[in-house]
C-alpha cells in the first residue's frame, strides 16, 4: 500500500511540475520528532503550507495571510501537539514539530507549499515509531518478563540488535521478530535488571530506544556478592529490604561464615516484614565475613549475599617515629590509598592536609588526626580516623632534656651532703665508743670540763 502511494504521489507530480521529495525520520517513543519541509524557491514567504497525514486528513495549515488551523486529532488536553517555529517562516523552513510523539504517530506525512495560484513544492516524509516496552511492567522475581522493541511502520531493511546496560545481550531462549517487532523473554531475575536498550542499523545509520526494567525483590542489596566496609569501632547497618507491595515469607540476614557470630540488632524480627536489616552496635574484625539475605515470594526463594569487609589502623612505635598502616580483611578491590591529616582551629573549623598515598605512613611530627581512605575503580569505598598521641620517649628528648639535668645534678649535690654528714657522724661515734674504753680518763674528762664550765659561769658573774 505505501509503496502504492508513494508511486501514485510521484506520477502525480511529474505531470504536474511539481517538486518532490522523500525523507525518513525515525524517533524515539515520547519523544519530539521534527519532519522537515523547507521551501526551494526564493522568495518563499508569503505561502500557504499543508501539513496532512495519510488517511487521516490535514494536521496543521497556514493561509498565505498567517491564519493558522490545527486538526482535531492533534489536540491533547487542549494544547496543540504539533506546530511550526514562526520564527523560521521567513527562511522558507515549515517543518513540523510534533510532541509526545506516539505509537499511532507512524506513517507518511506530506509537506505542500504554494505560492500564487500554483504548487511549488511538495514533501513526503514517512515517520517511524521506535519504542521499548516492558510486560509487566514491573515484574516479580521469577516472572515471565517480555521486553518488545517496536518499530511503527516496521524498517524491512534495518538491522536489529539489543543491549543491557551498555552491553550486547544475546536472549537464553532467542527472541521472536515479527513483522514490526522483536520479543524477548526470559524469567526476571538480577541479570535482566538495568536499562534495555534497541538499536535499529540501516543505511549506515542507527537509531536507539531505551527502557528501564526494574524486577521486584530484594531491593537492598541492590546486587548479589556486594561488598560493604566498615570501620572497626564504627555502627553498620547491614542492608537487607524488599520491594513495596510484595508479600515475603521466612525473611532473614545471617551470616553464613563458621566464625562468631557478631552482635546484632535486628529492626524487625517479624519474618514477614519488608525490611530485615541489622546493625551491629560496634564493629569489630569477627564481624568481617559473608552475609545472606534471603525470603520467599509467591513460592519462589530470593537470596542475596553480601561480604563485609573491616578496616582497621595498626601504629607501631620506633625511636623516632611512628608507623601507621591501613588494613583491610579483603583488600581485593581497592586500587589506592590516601593518607589526610585533619586539623581543627581555634573556632573548630576542620580542615585536610598532608595527603600523603600508600597503605602504609611514617610520622615523625604532624601528631593528632589522621584518616586513611581507600578508593575502587568506582570511587571511595571507605574510610577509617585514628588519634596519633605524642611518645613519651620522643617528648622527654624533644621538650625535657635541661629539666632532667637540673633534677639529676641537684640529686647528685644532696646524695654527697648526706654522705659528708654520715661520715663526720660515724666519725664521732667511732671517737666516743674509742674513749668510753678507759673510764678513769673519761672521768678526767668530765672532772676538766665541769671545772671549765664553772670557771666560765664566775667569769660571766664578775
Amino acid at each position: 500500500m505505501l509503496v502504492k502511494v508513494i508511486i501514485s504521489a510521484g506520477i502525480f507530480l511529474l505531470l504536474s511540475g511539481v517538486r518532490c521529495e522523500l525523507a525518513e525520520v525515525l524517533v524515539e517513543a515520547g519523544s519530539q520528532a521534527s519532519l522537515p519541509c523547507k521551501c526551494s524557491r526564493t522568495p518563499c514567504h508569503p505561502a500557504a503550507i499543508t501539513w496532512s497525514k495519510d488517511k487521516t486528513g490535514t494536521i496543521w495549515r497556514k493561509q498565505s495571510s498567517g491564519l493558522q488551523f490545527w486538526g482535531s486529532n492533534w489536540l491533547e488536553k487542549g494544547n496543540q501537539r504539533v506546530r511550526c517555529p514562526h520564527s523560521k517562516f521567513a527562511q522558507g523552513d515549515y517543518s513540523l514539530q510534533i510532541n509526545n510523539v506516539k505509537e499511532e504517530d507512524g506513517g507518511l506525512y506530506s509537506c505542500t507549499v504554494q505560492i500564487g495560484d500554483h504548487f511549488t513544492d511538495k514533501h513526503f516524509v514517512m515517520l517511524r515509531i521506535i519504542q521499548v516496552s516492558i510486560s509487566p511492567s514491573a515484574p516479580v522475581w521469577g516472572d515471565i518478563v517480555s521486553v518488545t522493541c517496536s518499530v511503527t511502520p516496521w524498517l524491512n531493511t534495518a538491522y536489529m540488535k539489543w543491549m543491557l546496560n551498555n552491553r550486547p545481550f544475546l536472549p537464553e531462549s532467542g527472541s521472536i521478530t515479527n513483522s514490526h517487532s522483536s520479543v524477548v523473554k526470559e524469567s526476571a531475575s538480577d541479570k535482566l535488571t538495568g536499562n534495555w536498550t534497541c538499536v535499529i542499523n540501516s543505511k549506515k545509520k542507527e537509531w536507539r530506544a531505551t527502557a528501564t526494567l526494574m524486577v521486584r525483590g530484594i531491593s537492598q542489596p541492590s546486587k548479589s556478592d556486594t561488598k560493604m566496609y566498615a570501620a572497626v569501632g564504627s555502627a553498620f547497618t547491614l542492608p537487607c529490604v524488599f520491594s513495596p507491595g510484595l508479600t515475603v515469607t521466612r525473611a532473614v540476614l545471617e551470616k553464613t561464615d563458621v566464625q562468631k557470630r557478631p552482635a546484632l540488632s535486628n529492626k524487625s524480627p517479624d519474618s514477614t516484614s519488608l525490611d530485615q536489616s541489622l546493625t551491629i552496635q560496634e564493629v569489630t574484625l569477627e564481624d568481617q565475613g559473608n552475609y545472606r539475605c534471603a525470603a520467599t515470594v509467591r513460592g519462589h526463594s530470593l537470596s542475596r549475599k553480601m561480604q563485609l569487609v573491616v578496616a582497621q589502623i595498626v601504629q607501631s612505635n620506633k625511636k623516632s617515629s611512628v608507623t601507621l598502616t591501613c588494613q583491610l580483611t579483603d583488600a581485593s578491590k581497592v586500587i589506592d590509598y590516601k593518607w589526610v591529616h585533619v586539623t581543627y582551629d581555634l573556632n573548630g573549623t576542620r580542615s585536610e592536609s598532608s595527603i600523603v598515598e600508600g597503605p602504609t605512613i611514617s610520622l615523625k611530627d604532624n601528631w593528632g588526626e589522621w584518616t586513611c581512605r581507600y578508593y575502587g575503580k568506582e570511587g571511595i569505598l571507605g574510610n577509617i580516623t585514628t588519634q596519633v598521641q605524642m611518645m613519651s620517649g620522643q617528648s622527654g628528648k624533644r621538650s625535657s632534656a635541661p629539666g632532667n639535668t637540673g633534677t639529676v645534678i641537684g640529686l647528685s649535690f644532696l646524695l654527697v651532703i648526706l654522705l659528708l654528714v654520715l661520715a663526720q657522724m660515724y666519725k664521732n661515734h667511732q671517737r666516743r665508743k674509742r674513749i668510753f674504753q678507759y673510764p678513769a680518763l673519761e672521768t678526767i674528762v668530765h672532772t676538766v670540763s665541769n671545772e671549765r664550765d664553772e670557771k666560765e659561769r664566775n667569769r660571766v658573774k664578775e
